[in-house]
């Protein structure tokens, strides 16, 4: 593959670009993100021919973007994965996402929900039998995943949160969750709620709202760009737009709620899935 030469050497967009020389490339960290790892998947993901294939994750080793790790030795096979380097492109696909969603297929409005017809609907909800890349569970769980709540008087909430559709709510959605958590139990699963906010953040509302379930930080991005979930930036955080997973013991995606317009009112619509 042709490398880029680029002159401006004091520029970091530039220098960037060097490595992630053409979509392909960025089509191909994307891919690796969410778990297919391997030559003949990303091949068949993409659609790629083997030689252009070959180049880019070759390129991508070279500039320790990607790790290469033996799965078969005779003939000689190799999972690709994300460095420590490439990890640092989560956030660059989780932007590239938000911008594309908002400003090439929508209007550009600030949103933290969707229309039910959707690309972004469509795609969360062909995550259905799709496992969850490096993330376990010991029972089956509902993975709630929320904007962001804050406990009174905690700075966190950006300016215009409440103008913003579908942001408002994540406090009820909690508590409802609280409320219902047993009945979950019952049943044999398990309740956790998910946001890109810090842990210090996550654990000062859990203790607030007396939540009897952990809340998990995504605050590096992996389980957005892994799943490709919808994302919105508001504050100068890319938060979730809400929406609601059912994962079986094995991390694998067997129901989805999206878009969540009921915050209360989809706990129990998620509490009738999981008897069903």
């Amino acid at each position: 593959m042709r490398q880029v030469e680029l002159g401006d050497a004091d520029c970091g967009i530039a220098q960037a670009l060097g490595v992630l020389t053409d979509w392909w490339t960025f089509l191909v960290v994307r891919d690796v993100a969410g778990g297919v790892t391997r030559f003949d998947a990303l091949q068949r993901e993409l659609g790629m021919s083997r030689r252009a294939l070959t180049e880019r994750l070759g390129s991508l080793v070279e500039h320790g973007v990607l790790r290469r790790v033996a799965y078969s030795e005779r003939p000689p096979r190799y999972d690709y994965l994300l460095t420590a380097k490439g990890e640092g492109l989560l956030p660059v696909l989780i932007a590239l996402q938000d911008w594309g969603t908002r400003h090439v297929m929508g209007d550009g409005s600030l949103t933290a929900t969707s229309s039910p017809t959707s690309a972004e609907a469509h795609r969360v909800h062909n995550l259905v039998g799709h496992r969850i890349p490096e993330f376990t569970v010991e029972a089956p769980t509902v993975l709630y995943f929320f904007p962001g709540a804050y406990p009174p008087g905690a700075q966190g909430y950006p300016p215009g949160w409440g103008d913003i559709p579908g942001a408002a709510g994540c406090t009820l959605e909690s508590t409802t969750y609280a409320a219902r958590a047993g009945d979950f139990e019952t049943l044999g699963v398990r309740v956790k709620g998910v946001s890109t906010q810090r842990p210090d953040q996550l654990d000062a509302f859990a203790r607030h709202a007396g939540l009897p379930f952990p809340l998990v930080s995504d605050q590096d991005g992996k389980l957005a760009a892994s799943l490709r979930l919808p994302t919105f930036r508001a504050g100068g955080t890319d938060r979730f737009k809400r929406l609601t997973l059912l994962v079986d013991a094995a991390a694998t995606i067997r129901a989805v709620q999206f878009p969540v317009t009921d915050p209360a009112g989809s706990v129990d619509e998620m509490l009738a899935t999981v008897r069903g």
